[in-house]
């Protein structure tokens, strides 16, 4: 590190404050959906990936099992998410349904306005620096070293 540069304050601070601010904008676009942007995010992996077990989805997520259950659940109750035997008695999957199919389309364009509209409030090229900032600080901070990354363009956390 550059010893004339030395941060200043709390970085989780920062960061939890950023995420507020950020969130709140996604929540109230993807809001309208009836969804959640952690919901979204949620089904958005749940495609990406296919049916999944749901250590791996956590895993992907940077989230523990217990939350992914409890994150799961309404998901369930409407219908969006079935979580089924996997490949062995012992294993899970969770997969979307129909309904969850079409829950995260309607979200999604919900979901792209709130996107766009955070580029034209920060400019494309300081979200785009955003984006690989955090990336690079997630590789660097992953414990396991691997470089699972987000669906392409889609939320990852806030969740």
């Amino acid at each position: 590190m550059n010893d004339l540069v030395k941060p200043q304050g709390c970085t989780s601070l920062k960061l939890r404050e950023l995420q507020r601010v950020v969130a709140q904008r996604y929540d109230a676009e993807v809001g309208k959906s009836g969804l959640k942007t952690t919901q979204y995010s949620l089904l958005s992996h749940i495609q990406s990936l296919g049916p999944v077990r749901p250590g791996e989805l956590a895993r992907v997520m940077h989230m523990d099992a217990s939350t992914l259950t409890r994150n799961l659940r309404p998901l369930q109750e409407q219908g969006w998410v079935v979580v089924s035997e996997g490949e062995d008695a012992r294993s899970r999957s969770v997969s979307l349904t129909p309904e969850g199919l079409a829950k995260r389309q309607e979200a999604r364009r919900h979901w792209r306005a709130a996107q766009e509209a955070l580029n034209e409030r920060l400019g494309p090229d300081r979200v785009a620096a955003l984006h690989a900032l955090i990336d690079e600080s997630l590789a660097m901070l992953d414990e396991d070293g691997s470089d699972e990354a987000a669906p392409e363009s889609e939320p990852g956390p806030p969740g």
